[in-house]
């Protein structure tokens, strides 16, 4: 990737705000190495692993990442057999202690069931060195002191210590409380010099105590004398520290041989965690700009959708769609200098560079990007003074090395191009150079105010002209990318604003061209209309959006009307049936009493007679018609097969059948709706027909209150899931049996989450990706408990 263009567009920049959300030494090395990627599949993984670090930041934000130090120069002063200092030491075992700690962390989220293949692959690296952390941690503190439980030497040497200095002090301590100690020592105090235990003697009295003398004042007035009493005490305190020292360091340089054996797995434990620093610290600042995971290719293919330059402040920058590669290479961007031109260059360049290196891009999901082996730009004022060069040769040398460079897999950004020179000439050498450009293949974005190559894109194939948006009524660019409308001059608009006399802009305007007034006119017609169709294109969007929901309503009532009608027709059945059966056992009970009285009474009852009766009885017994169904039920066992067109016998309606749901339900398309019907309630129509799975447009009323599907489309991520929060309990309130959320398909960061949060929420059953019919993998069909 050429340095120059690094420069340019900035990258550096974007660089030192990543440096500031990396945790350790060991990420930010890496960060400020950082280059984009030419290759396809490099890219394609560092994409992914920032996108599962964005993942799981999102889950939890808290990243156990602190306790890393860079320990690379202590392994290898162990290995060569140096010993390591106590702090050198924590060091290691704090390293290792943080590598178990994100180990267990990335593990346990991906058993949540979240994918982190790539994540896992990294901390799976990690060898879990407990028994050197261990060790360290027994024999010194976290503030690099060796504990006396080091070892039982050192604990038997230290409680010696603590006893003779305590001796010591206890003499010492004695002679300055006696009667004339006050007169002879300047402060009543005890102290040390030279590691030995000392008392301040007035000058004067240097001889009554006797001694060694340590240090004396500033002044000289006081000595700091070792008494003779205490000398032995002094000298045996300083044989024990001695010892104390020699056990210390063979303490350490047991540690450090153990760290030593370690040295591979400790390397490898270094090399993991800086890179998974490096990895969340992308992550995080993705989330710090409101970034996405662009969709890569290596066709030459852009599609930015709401793109906005990562460097300007997200409440003051335009968002911008850029489209380029599909369609048309090349986007020439016309008009005069009011703003915007180079900043979506700027943005584009950016993008491409932050998603070749691995960043996600402040753009809305779903945006793609390519992958260039070069990115060259020409942007910015090159004059150089060290050079003699003035600022359009400056601008030449640049192009002539871009034009020794440039391949079908480039992107090229020339920002004023044929500037500082003849406009007529510099005009023809735009226009040259373009050509030049766009015919190797590359992709072309460039500005320039020359009215000349405002005709430009109409006369070549593949060639688009764009224009920054410019409101005359305010004075100001509105900093908004017009594909497809070539940029116009503003001046006699501009200058009747601000109150220039009217007889003077209509001198001025005789004096231009009758071509440039007609092109302007053109430009300004084309302007309106594109405005007018995007207007009436959002107007279409909303009514169809209106429509897919009314639809969806209708097809619910309607869907509910039929079960409750099947309900209420088995319960009346149910109902009936239990009145007929006790009016049988009823009839029976008045049977068996007449049978009886003619036993006892010697009635003159016959049998036949009562047989005669029971028949009557049970023939008077209603006959219970459930529905169409049984009256219409099939004689014979017909094998159905999707596309078979069959009639729907509870609703006496033709439909399709799409699919077989279950042993005994099918989906049939009735018209415009699908519904769940049992196969007993479909009778074979002998005309089989294709299945249509054109997707069907739904409609819904505007006065509804809550909606049977949430589009969240075009939404970020945050605000998606609060519309989603908020919409599941509107929907739970409604006792909506089911809705759908439609998100998408993108790079399916959102409808990983829109997942995640469903599946974790009390009231939900289950869910599922919708039908062909539905919208697939881009919207999930939710189900209530």
């Amino acid at each position: 990737m050429q340095e120059r263009a690094l420069k340019v567009l900035e990258f550096m920049k974007v660089r030192e705000q990543l440096l500031e959300h990396a945790v350790s030494s060991l990420g930010r090395d890496k960060i400020k190495d950082l280059v984009p990627s030419t290759d396809f599949a490099e890219v394609v993984k560092l994409q992914a692993e920032t996108d599962e670090a964005a993942t799981v930041f999102r889950i939890k934000p808290m990243i156990p990442l602190a306790g890393i130090h860079d320990i690379r120069a202590h392994i290898k002063r162990s290995v060569i057999g140096g010993v390591l200092s106590p702090h050198e030491l924590v060091q290691i075992a704090s390293t290792i202690h943080a590598s178990r700690q994100m180990k267990r962390f990335i593990d346990d989220i991906a058993a949540e069931r979240t994918e982190l293949p790539i994540l896992l692959e990294q901390v799976a690296q990690i060898i879990p060195l407990t028994n050197l952390e261990q060790a360290i941690k027994l024999a010194i503190d976290e503030s690099g002191e060796v504990l006396d439980s080091a070892s039982e030497l050192l604990r038997s040497l230290r409680h010696q210590l603590r006893s003779n200095e305590s001796r010591v002090r206890e003499k010492l301590e004695s002679m300055i409380r006696s009667s004339n100690a006050s007169k002879m020592l300047s402060d009543a105090i005890v102290t040390i010099r030279n590691d030995r235990f000392v008392i301040p003697v007035k000058q004067e009295y240097r001889g009554h105590y006797g001694g060694i003398i340590h240090d004396q004042s500033a002044s000289g007035q006081t000595l700091f004398i070792e008494p003779q009493v205490i000398v032995q005490l002094n000298n045996q305190l300083q044989d024990i520290r001695v010892k104390e020292q020699l056990e210390m360091e063979r303490i350490l340089s047991e540690l450090s041989a153990h760290a030593a054996e370690h040295e591979g797995e400790l390397q490898v434990i270094v090399a993991v965690l800086a890179n998974l620093d490096f990895i969340f610290a992308k992550a995080r600042y993705g989330k710090k700009i409101k970034a996405t995971m662009p969709v890569m290719n290596n066709e030459g293919r852009i599609a930015l959708y709401k793109a906005r330059h990562p460097l300007i402040p997200i409440d003051e920058v335009v968002a911008n769609d850029i489209m380029l590669g599909e369609e048309f290479t090349t986007i020439v961007i016309t008009g005069p200098n009011t703003g915007g031109k180079t900043v979506t260059l700027k943005t584009l360049g950016l993008c491409s560079l932050m998603a070749q290196a691995g960043l996600q891009v402040p753009a809305y999901d779903g945006s793609e990007l390519a992958v260039f082996d070069a990115v060259y730009a020409d942007i910015g004022d090159e004059q150089s003074i060290e050079q003699s060069l003035s600022t359009f040769s400056s601008h030449m040398v640049n192009i002539v090395e871009i034009l020794n460079r440039v391949d079908f897999n480039s992107l090229v950004l020339f920002d004023e191009l044929g500037a500082g020179t003849d406009p007529q000439e510099g005009a023809a050498l735009a226009i040259s150079i373009l050509d030049e450009v766009h015919n190797r293949g590359a992709r072309v974005i460039a500005t320039t105010h020359y009215p000349e190559l405002k005709a430009y894109g109409y006369n070549r194939e593949g060639v688009l002209n764009a224009s920054v948006e410019f409101d005359v009524e305010t004075l100001s660019p509105t900093y908004k990318l017009l594909l497809g409308v070539p940029g116009r001059s503003n001046a006699f608009e501009i200058s009747k604003r601000l109150g220039l006399n009217d007889r003077v802009i209509q001198t001025a305007r005789s004096h231009v061209s009758e071509d440039t007034n007609q092109i302007d006119n053109m430009i300004a017609s084309l302007e309106a209309s594109k405005r007018q169709a995007e207007m009436e294109h959002q107007e279409a969007r909303d009514y169809l959006k209106s429509a897919e929901m009314l639809h969806q309503d209708l097809q619910k009532q309607m869907m509910e009307f039929y079960e409750k009608k099947d309900a209420m027709l088995e319960k009346a059945a149910e109902k009936a049936a239990d009145l007929v059966d006790e009016a049988k056992q009823e009839a029976e009970q008045v049977i068996r009493d007449l049978r009886k009285m003619r036993t006892e009474k010697h009635a003159d009852i016959k049998e036949h007679e009562l047989i005669d009766a029971r028949r009557r009885l049970e023939e008077a017994a209603p006959e219970i018609q459930k529905s169409v169904k049984l009256a219409n039920k099939k004689t014979k066992k017909q094998v159905f097969m999707p596309g078979d067109e069959v009639k729907v016998l509870t609703f006496d309606q033709k439909g399709t059948l799409v699919e077989r749901l279950s042993a005994n339900e099918w989906q049939v398309q009735i018209g415009i709706l699908k519904m769940k019907v049992k196969e007993k309630d479909i009778e074979f129509m002998n005309t089989p027909k294709q299945v249509e799975t054109k997707p069907m447009a739904i409609v819904q009323g505007r006065d509804s209150i809550v909606k049977l599907e949430l589009d969240l489309r075009g939404e970020r991520y945050e605000n998606a899931l609060l519309k989603v929060e908020k919409y599941i309990d509107d929907a739970l309130l409604s006792n909506y049996p089911r809705v759908s959320i439609i998100h998408g398909k993108g790079t399916g960061a959102l409808r990983q989450g829109v997942q995640e949060y469903l599946r974790n929420h009390r009231s939900v059953k289950k869910i599922r990706f919708g039908e062909a019919g539905e919208g697939g993998s881009g919207v999930t069909i939710v189900e209530f408990k």
